[in-house]
């Protein structure tokens, strides 16, 4: 699942640097910035700083 939002995330910063029109970059960089928010979850789950587990 990782390798999947890396290439997505480089599909999108690649759209966004092609990307002319303001309303598509804005629609490109809240979709590239979930991404890196999801990346962000997964790596601090795999590096121990969070759980998956539920606080109950």
């Amino acid at each position: 699942m990782t390798i999947s939002l890396e290439m997505q995330r480089e599909e999108l910063q690649a759209e966004l640097r092609n990307a002319c029109d303001p309303a598509e970059r804005r629609q490109i960089a809240a979709e590239l910035e979930m991404v890196q928010a999801e990346l962000a979850a997964i790596e601090a789950e795999q590096d121990g700083r969070t759980s998956s587990e539920p606080p109950f």
